[in-house]
């Protein structure tokens, strides 16, 4: 850490030295691997401040009794001063006390760290590349790209904040049916702005409004040259324009949830690069790649289907149910050879690569999956790669469905939900369950003020926080100070321990590749700091502002700052404003 070295890390540290002491002594094997060792809290917060499994990992490649190792470090352990009591539970986990001192030292590093404080450098500097959102450039972001985009952004801050670089990447299917019909659909309302009475838009394409005004540019740039022209003159062109328009769109949308991409990876153009070749030519010389024919499809007649040899990837050496083609029987990549393709771009210039995908594209999961452990990165190691399924959200007012944008055609549009509800409720929002499950998005009760609505529970946590600074010093000139925080009670304390799992939260959530536990600590942080702040409603003794005693108020301000700077460092990373006043 840049000023000090925050509670848990400490302690890691003191363990690994007890660790060291002991192989030293010839009490435990050199060189075991210590990778699964944890140090957190008690689940049962009665058994002590801290838990550790090392006797328990370590006890088997150590050939020893973990109660053996477990007593071994325990005499270690119970030579620091700040641990006053060590137990042995169970088969072997060990559970220390510590003294108020170490919990006091936390609250100070936690103002001396600031917004730095759950910093990590864990990542030591390697590159994860997070590509999110992806969707097709046909149209504004609606509510069904959301979450994916909110769950992808707050995964890249935390992943930076945990010591890793960063790209945050959107890739463009700009090469697929789907652009053509984009383009027909541009023509369209091209001609519309000319002054042609188009009548209803054609089954199959784009009805939205929200083409009229690409139309209208593609009028004012060509005149009528392509009004009556035959589309092979004008469909690349319009594609490509409209494209370029859409994604000014898409971006504009992006922003407004405060979202910025690093880079925009265009499908054509990897094409056009010869990308995909290269990839097929790669994996031909690893033998992951043969001209095979595939079963017929279940469920069809002979005559219905015809064999066609095709260039396959062995995806079943690598879990997957069938060898997949990766191109078509014209020599089109099929969408897997080219997301093949764009995986093998990827892992060139990343040590990891995480995708945020809608849950209807699990179905692929395995074989993407298969094609990039088949793949090297710069080391020659296999890259990591992992894929986050983001469930659909199922928008409501007061329990109702929403009904559709006029706008968009045939969705919600996320501009605007976030027009209505504002950024930081939305962002909060998606993050409050685990992306794989189910959300329902209420109009009504995402904005409402109460503790049942955890977005203002936590931003009111913040807000009480200053409320209450200002509260002392209308009422006695009060202000923080941490020169009387040993005036603390065991109350206190509890704030304390909780608020300094935060930098252990951060690792853990970056690890796991799993943004939401922040909001999930943050509410149980809320909920902690509005449970203390509430016993001064009925005890003097206990309220944060207490005229008759201006030492153990300035002790008490000083503990409601810092629990204050865990609540905004932890919104920070999920892009949502700390608000001061509610």
């Amino acid at each position: 850490m840049s000023k000090t070295q925050t509670l848990y890390a400490a302690f890691t540290g003191h363990l690994h030295a007890a660790l060291d002491a002991l192989e030293a002594a010839g009490s435990l094997p050199a060189g075991l691997k210590r990778n699964a060792i944890t140090v957190e809290p008690p689940r049962d917060a009665s058994h002590g401040d801290l838990s550790t499994n090392a006797a328990m990992v370590l006890s088997k490649p150590a050939g020893m009794k973990p109660r053996d190792l477990a007593e071994a470090l325990v005499a270690q352990l119970t030579k620091l001063e700040s641990v006053t009591s060590a137990e042995i539970a169970g088969p072997g986990f060990i559970n220390l006390r510590l003294s108020p001192a170490a919990w006091l030292a936390e609250l100070r590093a936690i103002g001396e760290l600031g917004a730095d404080y759950g910093r990590s450098t864990m990542g030591g500097g390697s590159t994860v590349n997070v590509e999110y959102v992806s969707a097709n450039p046909t149209g504004p972001m609606h509510m069904g790209h959301c979450r994916g985009a909110v769950v992808g952004d707050a995964l890249a801050t935390l992943l930076e904040y945990a010591g890793h670089k960063v790209t945050k990447e959107y890739y463009v299917n700009d090469a697929g049916g789907q652009v053509q019909v984009l383009a027909r659909s541009a023509h369209i309302r091209y001609r519309e702005a000319l002054g042609e009475d188009v009548g209803a838009i054609p089954e199959g394409l784009y009805p939205g409004e929200y083409l009229i005004p690409a139309g209208q540019e593609l009028a004012a740039e060509f005149g009528d040259k392509y009004a009556a022209a035959p589309e092979s003159e004008w469909l690349a062109l319009f594609q490509a324009r409209t494209v370029a328009a859409m994604l000014v769109m898409i971006r504009a949308d992006l922003a407004l949830l405060g979202i910025h991409h690093d880079l925009f990876s265009s499908e054509a153009e990897l094409q056009a690069s010869g990308k995909p070749d290269e990839a097929e030519a790669w994996l031909r010389s690893k033998g992951l790649v043969y001209d095979g024919v595939l079963e017929a499809p279940k469920g069809k007649t002979i005559e219905d289907w015809e064999p066609v040899e095709l260039p396959l990837f062995k995806s079943t050496q690598f879990g997957d149910d069938q060898d997949r083609p990766i191109k078509k029987s014209d020599g089109t990549w099929t969408y897997f050879g080219a997301d093949l393709a764009y995986h093998f771009q990827k892992a060139q210039s990343a040590d990891a690569l995480v995708d945020i995908w809608g849950a209807d594209h699990g179905g692929t999961v395995k074989r993407i999956k298969a094609a990039v452990a088949a793949m090297t990165g710069a080391d020659g190691d296999p890259t990591p790669f992992e894929i986050k399924l983001v469930q659909m959200v199922q928008l409501l007012r007061n329990g109702e469905p929403v009904k559709m944008s006029k706008r968009s055609g045939n969705f919600v549009t996320l501009a605007d939900v976030v027009q209505e509800v504002g950024k930081d409720v939305v962002r909060f929002t998606m993050l409050t369950r685990k992306p794989e499950a189910q959300m329902d998005f209420d109009f009504a009760k995402v904005v409402e003020a109460s503790k049942d609505n955890p977005v203002f529970y936590v931003q009111y946590a913040n807000a009480r926080v200053h409320s209450t600074l200002r509260k002392g010093v209308a009422e006695g000139g009060f202000t923080p100070s941490p020169e009387y925080v040993e005036l603390l009670g065991e109350e206190e304390l509890e704030l304390v321990k909780l608020a300094a799992q935060f930098p252990r939260i951060v690792e853990a959530a970056a690890a796991a590749r799993e943004a939401h536990r922040i909001a999930f600590f943050l509410g149980d942080l809320a909920a902690a700091f509005h449970g203390y702040w509430n016993l001064g409603n009925d005890r003097v003794e206990k309220r944060f502002v207490n005229a008759a005693d201006a030492n153990l108020t300035a002790a008490r301000l000083f503990l409601a700052v810092q629990i204050g700077q865990v609540v905004r460092n932890g919104l920070a990373l999920l892009g949502v404003e700390a608000v001061e006043e509610m």
